[in-house]
């Protein structure tokens, strides 16, 4: 369980978009947060791509159907 307070327009808003949408708040909140989260994993998987290069191939390798496993 999770409780958050949002500012009186941020709440607002998010009130309008969850009756227009026909949803409740929660859904937006949950997907909001959710997303979130990916892109911060996406984002430490990125760094970490950078610290630790691996292996890249050309476009000219790839086409060439080289063994991409060595």
């Amino acid at each position: 369980m999770l409780a958050i307070r949002l500012s009186p327009e941020v709440e607002q808003r998010l009130s309008v978009l969850a009756a227009k949408k026909g949803r409740i708040k929660t859904y937006y909140a949950r997907k909001a947060i959710l997303n979130w989260i990916e892109d911060m994993e996406d984002t430490e998987l990125a760094l970490e791509s950078l610290e630790s290069p691996q292996k890249t191939w050309t476009q000219e390798e790839l086409e060439a159907d080289v063994d991409l496993e060595s």
